[in-house]
């Protein structure tokens, strides 16, 4: 999992495993607090290209960030790019755009 800033287009971008999973929690965690305490940029993209499996486990961890996220004084934009297949429908099975602009 990496993270990077785009400065001309003022977002953070987590470009997620191919496997989302629990094994991930840590450095999932730790990059999307890191960023609602010191946010650098108005969005936080999840980049889902590489993501061919992902749990629920997964799907608590991004409930997680958008009650933390809608809790914080900076709330930033959510957005999740690049999910595709099964992927995909269990992102909408779930309602999480709801909570996360997903394209």
């Amino acid at each position: 999992m990496s993270q990077a800033e785009g400065a001309m287009s003022d977002v953070t971008v987590v470009v997620l495993p191919p496997r989302f999973d629990f094994q991930h929690h840590v450095v999932f965690t730790a990059s999307y607090e890191n960023f609602i305490a010191n946010p650098t940029s108005s969005t936080l993209q999840l980049n889902f290209a590489q993501v061919t499996y992902l749990d629920t486990s997964a799907l608590g961890m991004l409930m997680l960030l958008a009650k933390k996220n809608s809790a914080s004084n900076a709330s930033a934009g959510l957005v999740i790019v690049g999910a595709f297949g099964s992927c995909r429908e269990m992102l909408e099975i779930a309602n999480m755009s709801s909570y996360f602009d997903i394209r």
